[in-house]
């Protein structure tokens, strides 16, 4: 999909679909006036007959146009004037691309960013419009055996703006094309079957990666060398799988030399059936996603090298399956993690902070000014967040509002949680130095600061994104969050 910036003192190029909002009340932006003048007043006179009422993401294509370059006019609702803002606005860019997507447009010119949208500047504005754009363009790489419907012949799409806001609006639409590339990267391997993304296809992944991006490099340790690091509370985790584990090293370089890095940490389960903590078995096939942290850094350095962007980043994945067998780690079992710490697993289906402890402490060796772990870690923070927003983390005030404002901004929505040592307390164990799993109560804060207690001097936060980062049901699949939220925060925050 291409896109591109126009200035509305230029446009008058011909295009197969020119995108208009309307409000209620038939109320016309400035830019739809300019449309519908050029259209010899089409627009209007279609208003005054009432067959368009402007609700939010309502669309009426108009067709008979007696003049102007454009072939066909899409209305979109905005719903009412006085609560339009980024939310109304990306529905209606979203609802217009699926209609321009059920027909013949090769290409179109959306006037929706033209007009000022509260809340928004232009580089934002042009940037949501490309997300959204890329997102309602998606389909899902399914296995389907039968003939796939045709894609949408859509390829191209100008976005007009006022002119004194192209500069602003080309840094949107890199960003935009950028943060796009990174969460189909998400979804495309959070989508896959467990039996085909494994740890060993992951790895794989990593060095397709590098070999698109220069700026990219990657490392894979293999079974043998992640224990000889020493990192026994990971391994713990995959003893049960035929499957080998992979710890995946990605950094990207975009900053100077000098530069200390932000270090993000994903968790890589590619299935979770709970080992010998045997999960329940309806849903356990969206087991599948527990590797959505993972897939959100493959997405954020898939963006930050399609951006350019100027800083240093690397994403640690520990990676593996949770599976039950002879081998598999037992409930009571005591394991020591590289950090040194021994922990008694009294729950093998809290297994996402086994590994990603160890992930932690391994990002110590790339001497990281942050450190950020992203999990789809428990099913604690869908009851207390649901899937809208996602759970930030961490003892550090000033990194926690960072990651927040970048969620705002990247409408990729985070809700701060508390780390207190009043929840560490409940992680004693009789046995060893902790236990991992608590109570009921407040289990995603525990899960949390079970992580905290591996952080001593780092710079860190968590994000569990069990609600955000996929849906289930009938719309079931990958989101590509919290990959907007991420590279916002590391373009402009971090």
């Amino acid at each position: 999909m291409q896109f591109q910036v126009i200035k509305a003192g230029s446009a008058r190029q011909r295009t197969a679909c020119a995108i208009v909002g309307i409000h209620e009340n038939a109320t016309l932006s400035e830019a739809a006036k300019r449309v519908d003048r050029a259209a010899g007043g089409s627009v209007s006179r279609l208003l005054r007959r009432g067959d368009f009422s402007g609700r939010s993401t309502e669309v009426f294509p108009v067709t008979a146009l007696r003049r102007g370059p454009a072939e066909r006019i899409l209305l979109v609702g905005l719903g009412p004037k006085s609560s339009y803002g980024r939310k109304p606005y990306r529905r209606a860019v979203f609802a217009a691309t699926q209609w321009l997507a059920r027909t013949g447009c090769a290409n179109a010119v959306s006037w929706l960013a033209a007009d000022p949208v509260p809340g928004l500047d232009a580089s934002y504005a042009v940037r949501h419009a490309v997300e959204s754009v890329s997102n309602a363009l998606y389909r899902i790489n399914d296995l389907k055996s039968g003939k796939k419907p045709p894609l949408p012949r859509l390829s191209r799409l100008g976005i007009v703006v006022a002119d004194p806001e192209a500069d602003a609006a080309a840094r949107g639409l890199r960003d935009g094309n950028g943060i796009a590339a990174g969460m189909a990267r998400m979804k495309d391997l959070a989508n896959l079957p467990g039996n085909v993304c494994t740890p060993r296809y992951l790895a794989e992944a990593a060095r397709a990666l590098a070999k698109e991006h220069k700026s990219v490099r990657a490392q894979v340790l293999d079974e043998r060398e992640i224990r000889k690091l020493g990192m026994g509370s990971f391994l713990s985790v995959t003893r049960g799988s035929d499957e080998p584990p992979r710890l995946i090293v990605l950094e990207y370089r975009g900053g100077e030399k000098d530069q200390a890095p932000v270090a993000l940490v994903g968790k890589g389960i590619t299935f979770d059936t709970g080992g010998i903590s045997l999960k329940q078995p309806p849903g356990m096939d969206e087991m599948k996603f527990d590797m959505s942290g993972a897939a959100s850094v493959f997405g954020a350095l898939k963006a930050l090298a399609t951006i350019a962007a100027p800083i240093n980043v690397v994403g640690i994945i520990p990676t593996c399956e949770n599976m039950p067998s002879g081998r598999a780690t037992k409930p009571g079992d005591i394991v020591t993690s590289m950090a040194g710490k021994t922990i008694e697993v009294l729950n093998t289906d809290a297994e996402g902070r086994l590994i990603l402890c160890d992930g932690i402490t391994y990002s110590r060796r790339f001497k990281p000014r942050a450190v950020v772990d992203i999990a789809t870690l428990t099913g604690a923070i869908v009851v207390a967040l649901g899937a809208h927003y996602c759970g930030v983390f961490s003892p550090d005030d000033k990194l926690a509002a960072a990651l927040a404002a970048a969620g705002e901004r990247a409408d990729d929505r985070a809700w701060r949680m508390p780390v207190a040592e009043e929840y560490s307390e409940l992680l004693k164990s009789n046995f060893a130095d902790l236990a991992n799993v608590a109570g009921r109560e407040g289990g995603a804060i525990t899960a949390a600061c079970f992580l905290w207690k591996f952080t001593e001097g780092l710079t860190w936060a968590h994000l569990d994104v069990a609600g955000s980062a996929y849906l289930t049901g009938t719309h079931k699949g990958s989101t590509g969050r919290p990959v907007p939220l991420l590279v916002d925060w590391l373009l402009h925050g971090a």
